[in-house]
């Protein structure tokens, strides 16, 4: 029989598919925009998202099917809306995954050239990606097994990083608060702002792709609004952390740093510190990538037959108990997306984002209007926090790449035509 995962088995599943190359990497990038501002913006981005979050938890309470964000879509406003939502997470669940490999060799790279190699580059993303088809096709049991080691490899390396690094912080590296190029200007403040803002949110994304598997989780409907909430506690304290600390040892060094975990400890404790970093990033990022095509790989099979939205053969499940067709055909469309680059993922992940945001948070209000909670909750529960979350997402929008727009235009009209001739044919049969 196929056991379901535990409390503790989606905590950390939920933390694997967060903790990632943002933690590792992306402290460069808040800098740049920032400076040492770049605490506060992650903090803000921590808030915002938990509005967010607190959506989530409320519809994940109410709905016990797999498919997360599709399916409050679905149930609030329809097959259409669902159909597209899905799809979008599925795309979201994709290009994380492509992100996380793309890390993955980016960190290689700056250990050693040689993995900068095409022909070795290829060799290990095709190495990774069959080592994920083999862990799904064996289910649940091997999945929690392989997510669990790399959560706690994760969580051991930035609480280690954290301890360590808090010895070694310089005071003089928190000035300026304010880079002169970020404060020269409203604008120039609001531009910098909200490149940063954008690219903090991709740290916290993840948590959208747990409801994906909700059948596959013992008593989900009251586990997973748990599970989120302290997720959500657990990276406000780690990801402040280890921002504070990047920045109070490297100082204005962390602006040409690739890899400004693994640089803080190698200037304060040594070589040691910096190879067991890199190794530690290693797996994270492995295991971060691992999470998310998991979820990415339910998506289709609950689409298919839970909902009859896709054909059945699709949703073709192996004596595991894992969805063999809906594997094999992400895995392929994550091989050809891992040929672009990290920051371009990264844009896309929060596009695809920001689009399974908006319609879960208006499903939460509709809802709510229509009392299918079934008990009437306060005002702040039911409006205020999903009112605020609306905002939220909305300003992301003046943050997305004209690319990025156009590349989810184009996923919208496909999206639409697929549905259109699905709908059809399901339906003459």
């Amino acid at each position: 029989m196929s056991k379901k995962l535990s409390f503790w088995s989606i905590y950390f599943l939920g933390m694997n598919s967060i903790i990632g190359s943002g933690t590792f990497l992306l402290p460069q990038t808040i800098y740049k925009d920032m400076g040492v501002l770049g605490i506060l913006v992650l903090v803000t981005s921590a808030l915002s998202m938990g509005l967010i979050v607190t959506c989530y938890a409320r519809l994940a309470g109410k709905f016990d099917e797999s498919g997360g964000s599709w399916v409050y879509s679905y149930h609030a406003f329809g097959k259409f809306a669902g159909f597209q939502v899905g799809m979008f997470t599925y795309v979201l669940g994709c290009c994380g995954t492509a992100c996380e490999i793309v890390a993955f060799m980016t960190t290689l790279k700056s250990y050693n050239p040689i993995f900068g190699n095409s022909g070795v580059k290829l060799t290990i993303i095709s190495a990774i990606i069959l080592l994920f088809l083999v862990v799904n096709y064996f289910g649940n049991y091997f999945v929690k097994i392989f997510d669990n080691i790399s959560s706690a490899t994760k969580v051991f390396v930035v609480i280690f990083f954290i301890i360590v690094g808090l010895f070694f912080i310089q005071k003089d590296n928190f000035e300026p608060i304010i880079p002169n190029y970020v404060g020269n200007s409203v604008r120039g403040f609001s531009n910098h702002f909200s490149e940063a803002f954008s690219v903090t949110f991709y740290m916290f994304g993840g948590f959208s792709l747990l409801p994906v598997a909700a059948r596959k989780m013992v008593n989900s409907k009251k586990n997973l609004p748990r599970v989120l909430t302290v997720i959500m506690l657990s990276l406000i304290c780690l990801y402040s952390l280890v921002m504070v600390v990047c920045i109070g040892i490297l100082g204005r060094k962390l602006v040409s740093s690739h890899v400004p975990v693994a640089d803080a400890l190698l200037l304060t404790v040594g070589k040691w510190g910096y190879l067991l970093i890199i190794v530690c990033m290693l797996v994270g990022m492995i295991g971060a990538a691992f999470a998310q095509s998991y979820d990415a790989t339910m998506l289709p099979a609950s689409l298919s037959l839970e909902h009859h939205m896709l054909p059945k053969w699709i949703g073709k499940k192996n004596r595991f108990d894992a969805p063999i067709v809906s594997m094999i055909i992400t895995y392929v469309i994550i091989f050809m997306l891992t040929t672009q680059s990290y920051l371009f993922l990264v844009s896309l992940v929060v596009l695809a984002s920001f689009i399974q945001y908006l319609p879960s948070i208006l499903s939460v209000i509709k809802l709510e209007y229509q009392k299918q909670f079934g008990n009437r909750t306060k005002a702040i529960m039911g409006y205020v926090i999903p009112g605020l979350a609306l905002i939220v997402s909305m300003y992301l929008i003046i943050s997305f790449s004209r690319p990025a727009l156009i590349i989810g235009f184009i996923v919208i009209i496909v999206n639409t035509i697929l549905y259109c001739f699905l709908r059809r044919r399901l339906s003459m049969k």
